[in-house]
């Protein structure tokens, strides 16, 4: 996936060495603020069973607003709601493996990473909550499902 390039709000397509970039620009200019960088993924069914999967990368500069980036991309098919968040998850570990992998690369700065999924107790994917946080943190992310997983149930759903 590494080929895709993410969205900004500048309308300027990047790369994830971009978007880190980005990221620690954005961190830069206000040192004394705590900073949450999140990862989530949501998805809609489009005819024929396929499905449309939206990824964002947000940085929350805590208190004070954020700057996000996002991709789209069409899969196969996907006969079940359960196969659709299970490919969400997979979908945002393995764009928090290469971020995280990018900002590890930078020495000096502090940040706090979630993976968000968009699920919750509310609704038909009540019953895959403890599945959902068990493979986030077998992964060694740190899982936030709703109201909590704004990366996946607000900012990645805004494009899907």
């Amino acid at each position: 996936m590494n080929q895709l390039l993410f969205n900004s709000s500048y309308e300027v397509k990047l790369s994830v060495k971009q978007i880190v970039q980005e990221i620690v620009g954005f961190m830069a200019l206000d040192t004394k603020r705590r900073y949450k960088i999140t990862i989530g993924t949501d998805s809609e069914r489009i005819p024929g069973n396929q499905a449309d999967f939206v990824s964002a990368v947000v940085v929350h500069r805590v208190g004070n607003g954020g700057r996000y980036f996002w991709r789209r991309v069409e899969l196969g098919k996907f006969n079940t709601l359960r196969d659709r968040i299970i490919k969400e998850v997979l979908l945002s570990l393995e764009l928090a493996q290469e971020v995280l992998a990018e900002l590890k690369k930078i020495k000096d700065i502090s940040f706090d990473f979630e993976v968000h999924a968009d699920i919750g107790e509310n609704g038909e994917t009540k019953a895959m909550i403890q599945e959902v946080v068990s493979m986030i943190r077998a992964y060694n992310f740190e899982p936030k499902t709703k109201p909590e997983s704004y990366a996946a149930s607000n900012v990645a759903d805004r494009h899907v």
